[in-house]
């Protein structure tokens, strides 16, 4: 196969084991602490209805169409960095010192979840702990990079 065609289905798969851990985490977090499926639903009503119905998220029901219509959205964009991480990946094989671009990507990415969070739906930010938020992320980057990792075990380093 083509390079590009490799870089493409290793950015899908690692995209999804990125959104599949997240997910878990979530549920798991969920079925602790409240009800299975609440994450989801309250990101989905702040992406999907309004903010403004998040302000008081005591009596939030678990909505199957919002966590649906959410997962579908959380799975694209973390397909879509799984294919910007390979292709960092196969970056860093021609210049080693890019290694730094991913840990940069990494925290861009944290600000930037909770920057947009704060400007379209600041109440998920009350219902979400950031250590739990930024723990899972962990866990996801972790799944994605061991998965890459395992792809293309060993950079090429030129003399």
């Amino acid at each position: 196969m083509k390079v590009r065609v490799m870089v493409y289905l290793d950015g899908l798969i690692a995209g999804i084991i990125g959104a599949a851990i997240i997910a878990i985490w979530f549920l798991f977090l969920d079925a602790v602490t409240r009800l299975p499926l609440y994450t989801p639903t309250v990101l989905g009503t702040g992406l999907f209805v309004s903010a403004e119905d998040l302000a008081s998220t005591e009596n939030v029901q678990v909505s199957l169409k919002l966590t649906l219509m959410y997962s579908g959205v959380h799975g694209v964009v973390f397909v879509v960095l799984g294919v910007i991480a390979a292709y960092f990946l196969l970056w860093t094989k021609k210049n080693l010192n890019l290694g730094l671009s991913i840990l940069l990507l990494f925290v861009i990415l944290e600000i930037g979840f909770v920057g947009t969070t704060f400007a379209f739906a600041k109440p998920v930010l009350h219902e979400l702990a950031w250590s739990m938020v930024l723990l899972g992320n962990l866990l996801a980057a972790a799944g994605m990079a061991s998965y890459l990792w395992l792809r293309n075990p060993k950079p090429s380093v030129r003399p």
